[in-house]
């Protein structure tokens, strides 16, 4: 490598560790506040309603092909609240779409 390279090189380099340092470093001493550990079960619902409306706000629901987005949604959330398993929600619900998609679109 070439003389003048290594200067920008280990300036990028040491730009890079403390930007990806920072954020473990900053939050350490907020592990223990009670804002944080109501904002960590709270945030996670709050991005997935926020996740849902944004998705569906165009659905034609008079369509037929709002029957697979619907659907979907439905089996995810009967699942989740049934076995309360998010990875089995997600992958059955996405599975649901899926298939549902594929036929109503295939017409």
């Amino acid at each position: 490598m070439p003389e003048y390279a290594v200067v920008p090189v280990l300036a990028t380099t040491a730009v890079t560790w403390a930007l990806r340092a920072l954020p473990f470093a900053a939050l350490a001493p907020l592990r223990g506040s009670a804002t944080v550990r109501y904002l960590s079960t709270r945030i996670p619902a709050g991005v997935m309603v926020i996740l849902v409306v944004y998705c569906l706000r165009d659905l034609p629901v008079t369509e037929s092909r709002a029957v697979a987005p619907l659907a979907a949604l439905a089996v995810t959330v009967g699942l989740h609240l049934w076995r309360r398993n998010a990875l089995l929600s997600i992958l059955v619900g996405t599975a649901v779409h899926v298939v549902l998609a594929s036929t109503f679109l295939a017409r």
